[in-house]
């Protein structure tokens, strides 16, 4: 069996379109595999409260020139590469209690959607397509019937239901969607363990991540805002959000060895903004960075840490921050979860804010150079290349 698949005619849907401007697991999935096949990325079509609410938004008025007929949707990305703006204005329907009535606008708006597909489909010559569906189980949940491909995909990279927009009609659907595609993959044990229960046909597919500049952060020099702050240092970077982080843990850290400075970087949200971690003395706010200076922060820790609170939000998420951490070689202390167990033998798992110390402990004491070099060869592994393989071979078990 073959690693890749060639000249295949794919189209991918899902949430995020080609000109959101934060990280994608779908765009770069593309990306991939365009290199072997030719690929329609099909940005979510225009919904009329997002054209109400933000009509002065540039990309809300690219989208409306395009409904208007005024500016072509079907964009070339690159070689085999090519972009839809859909050329259709559906409706907003989730605020609907009637689940009834939701099902019903829901299938319009698919079909509408799938029709603008179409047109693109036709126009360059697609034919036999595969269908690969990013987490979408509103918009794209009747694309099977519609588009009618020749093989289904359903990917799951988060736990969308503990969200609640999607919770409120996705427990009627998602399980729906699951069972009637063709195949699953998921970028986590957990989240694919979640699919399988729906379809036998499931697979853990891994993430890739880019990290060339992680690797590299032995190059960096110490921010400057760091220079007078005393290690160990004990550190974390990525958004403080209370929703997935655990404040009593960071505390407990910082408290229980005010020799150890535990440095966070990244954005705070209110309540991290209200919380007595700024009161404490050996805790430090760095606050924001540019994304290309994390690597500098990281490799300038002791210990890096993930104190994430186990939730539906968190449990199945697979945390590209551990590859960013273990890309620079450092050892990490991070809360123990399903997605976490691919990590096991590279990371320490804490189960309570005890285990925390604990393990930190043990991480300063024994870290050496053969275990840097372990740390980086296995983050090095987690390449799209051999994310997107592992797609390819789950669809070829079970369609080719």
């Amino acid at each position: 069996m073959s690693k890749i698949l060639f000249n295949k005619d794919i189209v991918i849907v899902g949430q995020q379109p080609w000109d959101t401007e934060i990280g994608s697991n779908c765009k770069n999935i593309a990306l991939e595999m365009s290199k072997h096949n030719r690929v329609l990325y099909v940005n979510s079509p225009l919904d009329r409260i997002s054209k109400l609410r933000n009509r002065k938004d540039p990309k809300v008025q690219k989208r409306l020139r395009v409904i208007d007929g005024n500016e072509n949707g079907l964009v070339e990305i690159k070689s085999n590469l090519w972009n839809l703006y859909p050329d259709v204005l559906i409706e907003s329907i989730n605020w609907m209690s009637s689940q009834l009535m939701f099902e019903t606008l829901n299938r319009l708006n698919n079909r509408s959607f799938a029709l603008s597909i179409k047109k693109a489909i036709r126009k360059l010559g697609f034919t036999d397509i595969i269908l690969f569906n990013d987490n979408d189980m509103f918009r794209c949940f009747y694309m099977k019937e519609y588009l009618k491909p020749k093989a289904s995909i359903y990917y799951s990279r988060d736990y969308m239901l503990a969200v609640d927009y999607w919770k409120k009609h996705g427990e009627k659907l998602e399980y729906k969607l699951i069972m009637k595609s063709d195949l699953c993959v998921a970028n986590s044990t957990y989240l694919a363990d979640y699919c399988g229960r729906y379809n036998r046909n499931s697979f853990y597919v891994g993430q890739g991540c880019e990290l060339d500049v992680f690797m590299r952060a032995s190059e960096t020099k110490l921010p400057a805002d760091l220079e007078h702050i005393h290690k160990p240092i004990i550190g974390y970077v990525g958004a403080l959000q209370s929703i997935r982080l655990d404040m009593e843990i960071i505390g407990h850290i910082a408290a229980a060895n005010p020799e150890w400075s535990v440095v966070l970087v990244g954005p705070e949200d209110n309540e991290f903004k209200r919380s007595v971690l700024h009161q404490i003395n050996n805790v430090y706010f760095l606050g924001s960075k540019d994304p290309k200076e994390l690597p500098a922060y990281i490799n300038a820790f002791d210990v890096c840490i993930n104190p994430q609170i186990v939730s539906q939000v968190t449990i199945g998420n697979y945390p590209r921050k551990i590859d960013e951490y273990l890309a620079v070689g450092k050892p990490v202390v991070a809360t123990k979860t399903d997605a976490m167990s691919i990590f096991g033998d590279h990371t320490y798992l804490a189960e309570t804010k005890e285990d925390y110390i604990l393990l930190i402990e043990k991480a300063l004491t024994e870290n050496s150079d053969t275990l840097r070099e372990k740390r980086k060869a296995f983050a090095a592994s987690h390449t799209w290349e051999n994310s997107v393989a592992e797609i390819y071979k789950a669809i070829q078990t079970v369609i080719y």
